[in-house]
């Protein structure tokens, strides 16, 4: 199993890790990965302010391709407002084709990928 964290997840392992205690396991059995979707979501804050030892760690993470079927975008976003599941991002629907594609397990904090799960059929993490 390959665990693709998202930055929600990430934020808080960096600030503070009360809800994401979880990661320091995940990183010794080597099964976390990212995109660079995600990563364009923390390092620009990261390089900012000079977290070079952060910066370093998501460096070694796995990085898994996007390869961005608009197809399936745009049919997720029909279920979802389908279904009363309103206001979900593009990048959220890209992250989720990516789970998807890549038969991994998303970890994040974002209660509205739970809300998502309703209507789309994807692996969320839970522990």
């Amino acid at each position: 199993m390959n665990i693709l964290i998202d930055s929600s997840v990430w934020i808080d392992y960096f600030r503070s890790g009360k809800k994401t205690k979880i990661v320091d396991s995940l990183i010794d059995q080597n099964i976390l990965c990212t995109n660079y979707l995600i990563l364009s979501e923390l390092l620009p804050s990261l390089r900012r302010d000079n977290h070079s030892d952060l910066i370093n760690l998501l460096g070694e993470i796995s990085k898994i391709p996007l390869n961005i079927n608009w197809e399936n975008i745009i049919s997720y976003q029909t279920l979802c407002l389908s279904n009363g599941v309103n206001k979900v991002g593009i990048p959220d629907l890209i992250i989720i084709d990516n789970v998807i594609q890549n038969d991994l397990t998303l970890y994040s904090l974002d209660k509205h990928f739970d809300l998502i799960g309703k209507v789309i059929d994807f692996k969320i993490f839970v522990f």
